[in-house]
């Protein structure tokens, strides 16, 4: 008796475990990667010693990789558009607004959209933990200091308050963006396995000292700098009112109620930042556990948020300039993260290449965008790029999908083994 009564439970058991899905155990199990002490720094070289409001922004826009690209294209296409006219275009488009607040800086822009690898692996370490990147970004400004590449002068001021060194523009009402060589402002780079990201506008001489182009006007996009580095605490707060002078026809009010409604914010707009998933636009986490805190879990609700920003990353990636952004957030992700198409989807290339260091998506004809970012010689390299392959992997994702390769937008068709007609249905 009791061992028939030992086969039932075992058989219930066995019934139970085939029944859940086995994302909700890695899930459970599987929990956010941790960047190493070497990858932040290498992360975080390019723009550490950049105006502490602008490297704010720039952290906040990192996690919403996609419109920074889209922002990218938009301000190439609108560059003439000053003032009440530029104010009234940026209204009319949905991007988060650190992404609008650096219109107002194309150089970073440009840098931000052409390295998209780095950008969505500088987003990945900010959501994974913020106060270490903030820290590493402070470890970066001593040494620095102590090799006498970061002082007051001209452009920018340095002050230093109890140990924490601010960079704040000489002039509150003109940024200038520093450019210089990482592996040499710093002192000597203890990590050569780990080269830093760096990246030289057009026209740049690398030199030892740091450089300094023409000075940013505080305009209309500036108005949207709500975010300020809170180094003492390890976060980025948010004031809604911030910087109203700059541009007074922003709808403050509904941002307010917007941040407050989802717990944002107080009533005034005050706050500390958070990573709003729904400006991710289909581009998936890095991992399960990261894609657990912002509630992407695969779900009914995420499959059809997943088709509504399909469309929109699907025409942001035939829009976007040479190193664009591929459609990662095309579906079949193996019922995963946010149902945005983290292993892979229908055919589509991937954004980034720091999820799974350069292999190609599971169930997927796409290849990783960024090439070989994933692993230890992932630096620029300059400005250059791995622009041709991302673009042959688009065509090709872009290929199968409208190939009758099927299943990719329901069906997941990229899953593992891009059964189904999937993401694998065409292969070039």
């Amino acid at each position: 008796m009791n061992r028939n009564i030992g086969r039932r439970i075992s058989v219930w058991l066995m019934i139970i475990f085939l029944a859940v899905p086995p994302e909700l155990f890695s899930q459970e199990t599987e929990q956010p990667v941790v960047f190493k002490q070497e990858e932040l720094e290498q992360l975080v070289a390019p723009i550490a010693l950049h105006p502490d409001s602008l490297i704010a922004q720039i952290l906040m826009a990192s996690t919403y990789p996609l419109e920074v690209a889209l922002a990218d294209r938009w301000t190439k296409q609108n560059s003439s558009l000053k003032g009440d006219a530029l104010t009234k275009a940026l209204e009319g488009q949905d991007w988060d607004p650190s992404v609008k607040s650096l219109v107002n800086f194309p150089q970073v822009l440009t840098m931000m959209s052409e390295k998209l690898d780095w950008t969505q692996k500088l987003g990945d370490a900010f959501l994974a933990d913020q106060k270490k990147v903030l820290d590493t970004i402070q470890s970066l400004r001593a040494k620095a200091q102590a090799s006498g590449n970061l002082q007051s002068n001209k452009e920018q001021t340095v002050v230093v308050e109890e140990k924490i060194i601010k960079i704040e523009p000489a002039n509150p009402q003109v940024v200038y963006v520093p450019t210089y060589n990482p592996t040499v402002v710093y002192g000597s780079w203890p990590y050569p396995a780990y080269p830093p990201y760096y990246y030289y506008p057009p026209g740049y001489v690398a030199t030892s000292m740091m450089a300094f182009g023409a000075g940013v006007a505080m305009g209309a996009a500036w108005g949207y700098a709500w975010g300020n580095t809170n180094w003492n605490g390890g976060d980025v707060d948010i004031d809604v009112d911030r910087n109203t002078n700059i541009n007074r026809n922003i709808n403050r009010d509904q941002a307010k109620q917007n941040l407050q409604q989802r717990g944002q914010t107080n009533q005034k707009g005050q706050g500390k930042w958070q990573h709003n998933p729904e400006h991710r636009k289909g581009v998936s986490y890095r991992d399960q556990g990261t894609a657990g805190k912002f509630n992407r879990v695969s779900s009914n609700d995420a499959i059809k948020s997943r088709e509504q920003f399909r469309g929109r990353a699907e025409q942001g990636r035939q829009d976007l300039p040479r190193n664009g952004v591929g459609d990662r957030g095309g579906v079949g992700d193996r019922g995963a993260a946010g149902g945005l198409g983290d292993r892979g989807g229908a055919g589509g290339s991937q954004l980034g290449g720091g999820n799974r260091a350069g292999t190609a998506d599971r169930g997927g004809g796409g290849g990783n965008l960024g090439g070989s970012s994933g692993n230890r010689g992932g630096a620029f390299q300059g400005a250059g790029g791995s622009g041709s392959s991302a673009r042959a992997a688009s065509s090709r994702g872009s290929a199968s999908r409208g190939s009758g390769g099927g299943g990719g937008a329901r069906a997941g068709g990229g899953g593992r083994g891009g059964g189904g007609g999937g993401g694998g249905g065409r292969r070039r």
